[in-house]
């Protein structure tokens, strides 16, 4: 019975590509306890991440199946993103003009440089919106389309606008980064921007927690090599430290600083 139980729970995560655990208890009519045993067995097959409150399908290839929902990834590892932002607060300086990317994972910089004098650059709605209560934060929204899928603005004409800014700091999310693919994304839109938010920037800061080193997605809009600074809750494995190393990445985490630049 829980075998078959747990086979339809993995074909209904593989369609829905990510699912909370309160639906999932709702869709087969178990205790929050029962689920996140299957989960479990699932999690141990490699077909499933965890993430809070809920899962994510998994591909064996590593490749994310979608993108998923805003609200999801909102509610994704809320602690290590916002030790992520306020370590990566620490490299912006009065008077910088930055970029502060759409993933869920930049937005609580804006807290944490609420005492700067500084720019910012963001085609996302909801470091707009964050940023409103502090007046010393120059917005500079991007123009374009809103796709309500991520909150941000899209559009070709975005290409353009940013290369009438000199960017002095990007810091940027990413669906997925490895060495093969490096930093990548789910959506075409968001693969325009990013590529060219990388291509006039003066330093460029990735803010990735640990899950997201090993898988990637559709389409990449930058070589790792191309990055700066990795600011993350911890240390990915030693292929992406000798890497980092090999290339003068700074690897910074959450728990200790791990200079790969001279």
């Amino acid at each position: 019975m829980r075998t078959q139980r747990i086979d339809l729970i993995e074909k209904y995560i593989m369609r829905e590509k990510s699912v909370t655990l309160d639906v999932l208890c709702e869709e087969f009519k178990v205790s929050k306890n029962t689920i996140r045993r299957d989960i479990d067995s699932l999690a141990e097959k490699g077909v499933i991440r965890k993430v809070y409150g809920g899962v994510t399908a998994v591909s064996a290839s590593g490749l994310s199946p979608k993108l998923i929902p805003y609200e999801t990834r909102h509610f994704t590892l809320p602690e290590e993103k916002d030790k992520i932002c306020r370590l990566a607060s620490q490299y912006v300086k009065d008077g910088d003009i930055i970029y502060i990317d759409t993933g869920t994972t930049c937005l609580n910089m804006v807290d944490h440089i609420s005492d700067r004098q500084c720019t910012i650059l963001t085609n996302s709605l909801q470091v707009c919106l964050k940023a409103v209560p502090y007046p010393n934060l120059n917005i500079i929204s991007l123009p374009g389309k809103l796709k309500r899928e991520t909150l941000s603005y899209v559009g070709s004409e975005i290409v353009d606008y940013l290369k009438t800014y000199n960017i002095g700091k990007a810091f940027m999310a990413c669906s997925g980064a490895t060495i093969e693919n490096g930093l990548t994304n789910a959506t075409t839109e968001e693969y325009i921007v990013k590529k060219a938010v990388m291509e006039n920037t003066g330093e460029s800061y990735l803010l990735a927690d640990h899950t997201k080193f090993g898988h990637f997605s559709l389409m990449t809009y930058a070589h790792l090599e191309d990055i700066d600074y990795i600011i993350t809750d911890q240390t990915p494995g030693n292929e992406y430290t000798d890497f980092c190393q090999e290339h003068q990445i700074q690897i910074v985490t959450c728990k200790e600083s791990n200079t790969s630049r001279e």
